[in-house]
């Protein structure tokens, strides 16, 4: 992807959560070049070279007359990094590459400055999933010919291996690599602590972030429902404008996400209210709707990853009515709705919920379970209900 990206004339944003990998992969990417330069914000000294020559980077060293590739990390915490960066672009974007790596999500923060519009694409970098690790990925061309069919039958122990070790420990790279409960479990203590006190307290105006850390130890147990704000601020006995603030904040910094329902052609469908994942999804307890925010990390992935590929422009969604029933996912293209996704922890029943809106919107559906060898077709009108083991299917995800 990056070599396609960076053929073009635009700056390269790469986001995603901390400890992810973002600098291993800038990193990796500078090989490629000739001539680099890595700067990191959070560096006194590299900070303080910006502030006072803000184009140091053509002081760059050159092995030769390739065009050097300059990254920027972190470059969210600077309080004028949008007027920065469209200034440096505007005058040397046919001179220089540039990656602009961080913990935030340059798409959803805004801090004033002029408009970057049409100077930048956007990659994000997701928490190892089961498609990247077990090499059965599809081609998006074939993925979005037969997404029901044309399986890789081999090597399920293998698979199935690395679905359990992200079930314990996630998918970061530093606990799935060492791969014990006891390591994530020391990993995870000051992971959460330490993006709020450090990473959203250097960018807001919040000064006791005790409140954001409470809230978010309220959310694991209320993964895979729509979220009620109102509650949430009684509960904590704050305002609705600082719950919704403060979501936002753990947005910004992937500690969460959110899903919204899809309403066209759906009759008595829920409006508003989201359903809110974790991306470090083992700290949810109960295993059923950990096993639904896994799922939910691995299609948000895909869904990323195909627009950013240039694809399509594709929508994770759900499905809910005034009746209260649900299926957990659907895949949308240009808001026409693709794939149906419904998790099952043990259940390989059809789901009647997953048949009742399959028939509404006569597209294939699926239904993943946690429990292993299930491979079933129903015949449901127009269309199939494939019931299959949840990391068979996920592994083809392109």
């Amino acid at each position: 992807m990056w070599q396609d990206l960076s053929s073009e004339k635009k700056m390269i944003f790469l986001s995603g959560p901390r400890q992810v990998g973002k600098t291993t992969f800038a990193q990796k990417i500078a090989e490629g070049f000739k001539n680099n330069l890595y700067f990191n914000w959070d560096i006194i000294s590299q900070k303080r070279l910006l502030i006072q020559e803000p184009t140091f980077f053509e002081n760059i060293n050159r092995k030769d007359e390739s065009i050097p590739l300059v990254i920027f990390d972190e470059m969210h915490k600077y309080s004028k990094w949008k007027n920065y960066l469209k200034g440096i672009y505007d005058e040397f974007a046919g001179d220089y590459k540039f990656l602009v790596s961080g913990s935030g999500r340059f798409d959803l923060y805004k801090k004033g400055g002029d408009s970057l519009a049409g100077r930048y694409f956007q990659l994000h970098l997701f928490p190892l999933t089961v498609a990247e690790l077990s090499n059965k990925r599809k081609s998006f061309k074939d993925f979005a010919v037969s997404p029901l069919t044309n399986f890789d039958f081999t090597n399920l122990k293998i698979t199935s291996k690395i679905w359990q070790t992200l079930f314990n420990v996630g998918g970061f790279p530093e606990p799935y690599v060492n791969g014990k409960k006891t390591f994530f479990n020391k990993w995870t203590a000051n992971y959460t602590s330490q993006i709020v006190r450090e990473d959203i307290k250097s960018i807001s105006d919040i000064k006791n972030t005790d409140y954001i850390e409470i809230l978010f130890s309220l959310l694991p147990k209320r993964v895979g429902s729509p979220i009620s704000m109102n509650n949430i601020a009684e509960e904590l006995q704050v305002s609705f404008g600082s719950i919704k603030e403060w979501l936002k904040l753990l947005e910004i910094f992937y500690l969460v996400f959110r899903i919204g329902p899809w309403t066209k052609k759906i009759s008595r469908s829920i409006l508003k209210e989201k359903k809110l994942y974790l991306y470090n999804y083992p700290e949810i307890s109960d295993e059923s709707y950990r096993f639904e925010n896994m799922v939910a990390v691995e299609l948000l992935r895909a869904v990323y990853n195909w627009n950013e590929y240039g694809y399509g422009r594709f929508t994770l969604h759900y499905l809910r009515n005034k009746e209260k029933e649900e299926v957990d996912f659907l895949i949308c293209e240009n808001n026409n709705p693709k794939i149906l996704i419904e998790t099952k922890f043990s259940d390989d029943a059809p789901s009647k919920n997953l048949i009742y809106f399959q028939k509404k919107l006569n597209i294939p559906a699926i239904q993943l379970v946690n429990k292993e060898n299930v491979f079933k077709y129903l015949k449901n009108e127009q269309n199939k209900i494939l019931i299959i083991t949840a990391h068979i299917w996920l592994s083809t995800l392109p």
